[in-house]
């Protein structure tokens, strides 16, 4: 079983942010895509076409969180990743 660390730095997970738009747009990891919390269950079947897994991030880890139990008991492949800024650091390292 491969860490999220792991996961990133190799390049084999969807990485899905879920913040505002305008956080996004404010910042976030290369290649990342964008769906926000608040349309992930509206926008399900595009997730669910996304290459698992799915790292998900935010700006804290609460709103992921919160995405990842959602997808989770959908049964998709997902973890929680906390800040994208950790995650643009693990990728930055890799």
């Amino acid at each position: 079983m491969k860490t999220i660390e792991q996961l990133i730095k190799e390049g084999q997970a969807t990485i899905l942010d879920v913040r505002t738009i305008a956080e996004f747009n404010g910042g976030h990891v290369e290649g990342s895509k964008n769906i926000p919390l608040q349309e992930v269950t509206a926008r399900i079947d595009e997730i669910k076409a996304l290459p698992q897994p799915l790292v998900l991030c935010c700006a804290s880890g609460g709103r992921s969180g919160q995405a990842t139990a959602y997808l989770s008991q959908l049964g998709m492949e997902c973890y929680n990743a906390g800040s994208w800024m950790d995650v643009h650091y693990i990728r930055s390292k890799s």
